[in-house]
């Protein structure tokens, strides 16, 4: 099977320092994978060489079968992969109506509409309250993302990833900052949503272990820039050297 998302044999150099040391990996249709690794393990440089920021030493990066190393987000947006980011992207005077629909607008390269009330595009408000419905946010199309909590902050910023209409969607720390009680209920909401929106694979940036064990189908742990281990959850949580390596002590069961 061909992977939806690969890389082989990436390297990141930085003089003589290597963020990234000869990494593979792949993503498959049906799959979320998380990537896991220590502070300084090479998550960041590894995320943005996936999503075109960066543009890799060695190696290459494919994403369905075309080499994608560097070409930039907004052009991998267009073919069909998106980045909702650890830092909540929204504008905070829009409304979360305006702030969806200007992904929307994006995705269907209206981007001249932009500066105009989307309100008379029909085919934009309909699948900005389809996106909004998804997301439990039907009934905040006409708030200012400002005075959302901060869950509804984090789903916003998703949703607008989503109503890009990706085939693969990076989620970098999507819970973070969120109440332990939210953590869940967001992550079910994303996954949820990935299916309604044909969304085939995820991939995952996260470090609380407890999503991690709950929701992955593989764990790729990452180390001084080198892929540890690339496992299935109980297979990973079963290795206490990667899990002290990956989180500094064993994870209790």
């Amino acid at each position: 099977m061909t992977a939806l998302l690969e890389t082989h044999g990436v390297s990141k150099y930085y003089g003589e320092f290597r963020a990234l040391d000869d990494v593979s990996i792949s993503l498959q249709e049906g799959e979320l994978v998380s990537i896991v690794g220590p502070n300084g393990a090479g998550k960041t440089t590894l995320v943005n060489v996936l999503t075109g920021l960066l543009k890799p030493s060695a190696g290459n990066v494919f994403f369905m079968g075309s080499d994608i190393a560097g070409v930039g987000p907004v052009l991998l947006a267009e073919r069909g992969l998106a980045r909702a980011f650890q830092l909540i992207q929204i504008f905070p005077r829009l409304s979360v109506a305006e702030t969806i629909s200007t992904a929307v607008i994006t995705r269907q390269r209206k981007r001249w509409k932009l500066f105009t009330s989307f309100a008379a595009d029909a085919a934009v408000v309909a699948r900005v309250k389809e996106i909004a419905e998804i997301f439990g946010l039907h009934s905040r199309l006409h708030v200012t993302a400002a005075t959302l909590s901060q869950g509804e902050k984090k789903l916003l910023d998703v949703a607008s990833a989503f109503a890009l209409d990706p085939q693969v969607i990076l989620l970098d720390e999507p819970t973070s900052g969120v109440s332990t009680a939210d953590k869940h209920r967001i992550m079910k909401t994303m996954i949820t949503a990935a299916k309604k929106s044909g969304v085939k694979s995820i991939l995952l940036v996260e470090h609380d272990m407890d999503l991690i064990a709950a929701y992955s189908n593989r764990i790729i742990a990452l180390s001084e820039g080198k892929v540890l281990a690339d496992l299935p959850p109980k297979q990973f949580f079963a290795d206490p050297t990667v899990v002290e390596t990956v989180v500094g002590k064993r994870r209790a069961h």
